[in-house]
C-alpha cells in the first residue's frame, strides 16, 4: 500500500491483530489455559483488563475459547478506542462464523458467539452454546479506576496487552494488583524490551543511532510529569513482578515479527508498519542529535521499502504469566 496521508490510532490496532496473533508466546498462553481450566470455583471467571484498546484481547480470548462462563470488564483512557471495541464485539456476536484459529495454530478454538445485548452503552452479553460472557466498557484512567475499586470488587484474571510498557510499573503494579483477588491470576503480553530491528540496512552507523536515540525517547516519556513507560520493561518486569509480591509461572519472548510473503504483507500489516515508521519520525523529529534532513531522508526510504513490499521489522516483547 502506498504512504497513507493521515493516521488513525484505532486503524493501527485493528492492523496489528493479526501480528500479535502469531506473536503471542504459546506457553506462557497454554498456562493460563491450564489455569483458567483447572479453576474449582463454579462462579464465572471475573476479568480485568486494563489498557484494552479497541477490544482485540477479548475477541482474542473468545476465539480461542478461553472464555466459558464470564464477566470482563475492559477499561481505556480513551474514549474513541472503547467505541470501536463495542462495534468489534457487536461484529463478532453477529457473525456465525466469526470463531478463528488460536496463536500458531495451537489455542484451541472457540464456537462463534450467536449473540449479543444489549445495544446501547450499557454492559454487552455475548453468548453461544458454550460460552457466556458479560462484558463491561469503560473509559477510565487505571490510576482513578483503581482508586474507585479497591476494597469494593476484585478480580479473578488481571490482563494488560501491550500496555505495561507504556506505565511506570514500581508506582502502577501495586494499585493493580490490589484489585486481584488472593491467589489471583495475571497475564501480562507484548512487553517491549529493548530490540527494534528493520531490514534491508540503509546506513549501519545511523541505523543503530535512530534506534538508540528512538528507545531512549521511551525512557524519557513524561506523562503529566510523571515517568511513563520504560524501553526495557520485558526484562525489568521479573524484578517488578517480585518487588510487588507477584510469582512469575511462564515468561517467554513474544516477538513481532512482520515480512512480506509471495502476497505481500498480510491482512492489514503494511499500515501497521507505516504507523510505526511515522511513530519513530514523530519521536525524533527535532532531535538534536539527529540531522533533520538525514532523518527525514531515511524515513522516505523506510516508506518505500513498505510500498515495494521490503520492510522487515521486528520487536522483542516478553509475555508473563504468574499470580499475586
Amino acid at each position: 500500500m502506498t504512504r497513507p496521508a493521515a493516521y488513525s490510532f484505532t486503524r493501527y490496532l485493528a492492523a496489528k491483530k493479526t501480528v500479535d496473533d502469531r506473536s503471542l508466546n504459546r506457553r506462557v498462553w497454554d498456562r493460563l489455559r491450564q489455569a483458567v481450566q483447572e479453576r474449582p470455583e463454579p462462579a464465572p471467571l471475573r476479568v480485568l483488563e486494563v489498557g484494552c484498546g479497541i477490544g482485540t484481547m477479548i475477541e482474542r480470548l473468545l476465539e480461542w475459547g478461553l472464555l466459558g462462563q464470564a464477566v470482563y470488564t475492559a477499561i481505556d483512557a480513551e474514549a474513541a478506542n472503547l467505541t470501536a471495541a463495542r462495534e468489534r464485539l457487536r461484529g463478532l456476536a453477529a457473525a456465525p462464523d466469526a470463531a478463528s484459529p488460536g496463536a500458531a495454530g495451537a489455542a484451541p478454538t472457540g464456537p462463534a458467539p450467536t449473540g449479543a445485548a444489549p445495544t446501547g452503552p450499557g454492559p454487552l452479553l455475548i453468548q453461544s452454546s458454550t460460552q457466556r460472557v458479560l462484558v463491561e466498557l469503560e473509559t477510565i484512567d487505571l490510576c482513578h479506576f483503581a482508586a474507585r475499586e479497591q476494597g469494593r470488587a476484585s478480580w479473578d484474571l488481571l490482563i494488560a496487552h501491550a500496555f505495561l510498557d507504556l506505565l511506570d510499573l514500581p508506582a502502577a503494579l501495586p494499585p493493580m494488583f490490589s484489585l486481584l483477588r488472593p491467589g489471583g491470576l495475571f497475564y501480562f503480553t507484548l512487553n517491549f524490551d529493548g530490540a527494534t530491528i528493520l531490514e534491508p540496512v540503509i546506513d549501519p552507523h545511523l541505523d543503530r543511532q535512530i534506534e538508540t536515540l528512538y528507545h531512549h525517547t521511551m525512557d524519557q516519556r513524561r506523562i503529566a510529569g510523571q515517568p511513563s513507560g520504560d524501553s526495557r520493561t520485558g526484562r525489568r518486569l521479573f524484578g517488578h513482578l517480585k518487588a510487588a509480591g507477584a510469582r512469575v509461572l511462564a515468561a517467554g519472548s513474544s516477538d513481532w515479527v512482520v515480512f512480506p510473503g509471495e502476497e505481500g504483507y498480510p491482512g492489514d500489516e503494511a499500515y501497521f508498519l507505516h504507523f510505526i515508521i511515522e511513530t519513530m519520525r514523530r519521536a525524533l523529529e527535532g532531535h538534536p542529535r539527529l540531522d533533520p534532513q538525514r532523518l527525514r531522508d531515511w524515513i522516505e526510504v523506510r516508506h518505500r521499502q513498505i510500498e515495494a513490499g521490503q520492510l522487515i521489522y521486528i520487536a522483542h516483547q516478553l509475555d508473563f504469566f504468574g499470580y499475586i
